[in-house]
């Protein structure tokens, strides 16, 4: 059975600065007990606000290495880059901000050298904070030919190339992701969404478990962590 709890605020500002202040606390605590922090972070538009705060604690950022829980195959500079987000918030602290995707025609190549860039990173991250489409992806686990190997390919594996289908209107382009099995490898799980559509999603996803039609259930039914998930309207 998915443990999950939910925290809820009264709006977006609550929300971020309650993430911001989570993220910051694990952060801290993992350079406290081992002197450096991995985590991976989402993009979109949500979470901007929440990294904007977090990105004012007194951290030793230059030992913090970040990650995007997935990005698009497009150019680090372009508009639909999570990494460019990422690194536009946190690289001017110190942090290293790590691409694993960028323009490549080849998804299953850039899969494989994005795999290749997070082997080389300290494992497990101490965090992995997920959001959640209105259609229940999560990073970009979305339904389609690569759906499965997303979910269930060899456990050591920790980034797939993938092309959603059909192609979502907002960002019709392939994609890079953490496996189902990287994220459920990190020492601690959070989920940030907003909206009440959203909700519904999520929790109609907890409760099918294993069953779940949605991307975001079939990667939290195996999960053995505690989530908290972090909501407002």
């Amino acid at each position: 059975m998915i443990e999950a709890e939910w925290w809820e605020y009264d709006d977006a500002g609550e929300l971020a600065e309650a993430v911001a202040g989570d993220v910051g606390f694990i952060i801290e605590s993992a350079l406290d007990a081992r002197g450096q922090a991995l985590v991976a972070l989402p993009g979109g538009r949500t979470p901007i606000k929440a990294y904007e705060k977090l990105a004012k604690a007194k951290l030793k950022w230059k030992n913090v290495v970040i990650v995007p829980t997935d990005d698009r195959l497009v150019a680090v500079d372009s508009p639909l880059s999570n990494v460019a987000m990422l690194a536009k918030i946190f690289l001017p602290l110190g942090a290293r901000v790590l691409p694993i995707g960028s323009t490549n025609d080849d998804y299953k190549a850039a899969g494989k050298a994005a795999d290749a860039r997070l082997q080389d990173l300290h494992w497990p991250p101490d965090l992995v904070l997920l959001g959640m489409g209105a259609d229940g992806h999560t990073a970009s686990i979305f339904p389609g030919p690569d759906f499965d190997e997303a979910l269930n390919g060899p456990k050591a594996r920790r980034a797939i190339g993938v092309k959603p289908d059909p192609l979502p209107k907002e960002a019709p382009v392939a994609r890079v992701t953490l496996t189902k099995s990287a994220i459920l490898s990190a020492r601690s799980l959070a989920i940030m969404i907003t909206g009440q559509d959203k909700r519904d999603v999520l929790e109609t996803a907890i409760d099918q478990g294993a069953s779940a039609t949605t991307p975001i259930g079939r990667v939290l039914a195996d999960c053995e962590l505690p989530i908290d998930i972090h909501w407002s309207e």
